[in-house]
């Protein structure tokens, strides 16, 4: 059996494009994106991925695989493909911020541990919400929302034929603050509930000043934000459902699928 030069060109350009496209979406995307992953683990993903998707997608257009225009082919996929998977990383990074903001209102903000997706240090309360929010990716089949977003995306942007637009990197900047929104949102009742509860001690203060509230102070907020945190659990996650769904809208407007 013997295959010729265009159709050896053919196969690697089919299989390398939206190897890119699809390796991209998984580098930032949640979860997978964790410097824990293990690189080669990504990447054997990202090529099973593309060869399930191989049959149902366009013929690739390549004319030649070492070549400028093949190398900008390249760089466009691995853009199509990150843009998709930042989306899903400011919904997940809305629960950090609201955890910090939580944490810093509260005091426990002093306890600090290592990101394991950002490889930074982050306070307890807000890698508490990223777990959270992880684990609920995960049990609402948002990797499966993930993968049929990707393979909507060849149909919406032909490899060689269709490319983001400047207003869509622009709506997907804009999408970006609904992050800042939705945690101040979620963060909003325990700041509400410390506010007053910093009230009850400036009254008890200006009441009794023998009692030394400042030294009490720190353990008292400290226990009533654990105890506000647990309280407001329960809306954790229709917080996280109303965010993914914002961003799954966002997603099937970049692929032109909006119903």
């Amino acid at each position: 059996m013997e295959f010729s030069a265009d159709t050896i060109t053919q196969f690697m350009g089919d299989m390398l494009l939206p190897f890119m496209r699809i390796s991209g979406m998984l580098a930032t995307m949640v979860g997978l994106s964790a410097k824990t992953v293990p690189t080669t683990v990504r990447a054997l993903l990202t090529l099973f991925i593309t060869l399930i998707i191989l049959p149902v997608i366009p013929p690739v257009p390549v004319a030649e695989i070492f070549s400028v225009s093949t190398f900008v082919l390249v760089i466009q996929q691995l853009i199509i493909g990150i843009s998709l998977g930042f989306i899903s990383t400011m919904v997940l990074n809305t629960f950090v911020l609201a955890g910090q903001v939580v944490a810093m209102q509260t005091g426990l903000g002093f306890a600090s541990i290592v990101d394991p997706v950002n490889g930074i240090n982050v306070p307890a309360v807000g890698q508490f919400y990223l777990i959270l929010a992880t684990l609920l990716f995960w049990a609402l089949d948002g990797h499966l929302a993930m993968i049929r977003m990707v393979v909507m995306s060849f149909t919406a942007f032909p490899v060689g034929e269709a490319w983001l637009q400047p207003e869509q990197f622009r709506e997907i900047a804009h999408w970006a603050g609904w992050m800042f929104i939705s945690a101040v949102t979620l963060s909003l009742a325990p700041i509400v509930s410390l506010l007053i509860v910093n009230l009850a001690f400036g009254v008890m203060t200006k009441a009794a000043p023998q009692l030394n509230i400042f030294s009490l102070g720190f353990s008292i907020a400290q226990i009533m934000g654990l105890v506000i945190i647990w309280i407001t659990m329960d809306n954790f996650t229709h917080h996280f459902e109303v965010q993914w769904d914002r961003a799954q809208q966002m997603m099937c407007q970049l692929v032109n699928v909006c119903p």
